[in-house]
């Protein structure tokens, strides 16, 4: 396992415009998962059951605010999402989202809604099933999104990479050592929920460093 330097932290961080924005779940999740069959659910539930262990984080069976704060939306197509009754209330400029979306050809997109300290109190995670994706293994999407929902990364921290990785053909992807030992470090309860200084990054290696 490669440490991860503060440099490489910071830029996980870091997003497309220059700014570093760093945060995690400030409340319990509660998950709730549309578009995919039980034995699916099960298998999303226990990867984020995994992932919140691992950062040392909580579950719940309800929020008090918000009842779910953990959507994930499975779907074929984009346009899909502007046919959804409410969802509108949820992402704001839905139309335009979605064409953006499209443009792209994405397949999976986030929001993330924040409390007063900064924290993440909700996420919306839209995944389009598309050739790729469905050649994947459920286990691997699964845990792939539950990771890049646990934390506010950067929005080019996986461009190019993934935060898992595959040991054997076929076998089940696998968290990296050095992604899972940053998602405790940014758990630790010493640690602010949120920060916009660079600084911030020093604070999460330093901890990483010591866990390895």
């Amino acid at each position: 396992m490669q440490p991860l330097t503060p440099d490489a932290v910071m830029a996980l961080f870091t997003r497309a415009d220059g700014q570093f924005l760093f945060a995690r779940w400030g409340r319990p999740l509660v998950p709730v998962v549309f578009g995919v069959e039980d034995a699916t659910v099960s298998i999303l539930k226990g990867a984020i059951e995994a992932v919140v262990a691992l950062a040392g984080h909580k579950m719940a069976e309800t929020d008090p605010e918000l009842g779910a704060n953990l959507m994930i939306f499975f779907l074929r197509d984009w346009a899909e999402l502007t046919q959804t009754p409410n969802l509108d209330r949820l992402i704001p400029d839905l139309p335009e989202t979605v064409a953006r979306l499209e443009r792209a050809d994405a397949n999976q997109y986030r929001a993330f809604r924040f409390d007063a300290e900064g924290g993440i109190k909700a996420a919306f995670v839209f995944v389009r099933m598309d050739a790729a994706l469905a050649e994947a293994p459920a286990e691997t999407i699964a845990l792939s999104q539950i990771v890049q929902t646990i934390l506010l990364w950067s929005d080019t921290a996986f461009l190019g990479t993934s935060p898992l990785a595959v040991l054997s053909d076929g076998g089940p992807a696998i968290l990296k050592p050095e992604i899972a030992g940053l998602i405790r470090a940014a758990y630790d309860p010493v640690l602010p929920v949120a920060a916009t200084d660079p600084s911030h990054a020093l604070r999460l290696a330093a901890r990483v460093g010591r866990a390895q």
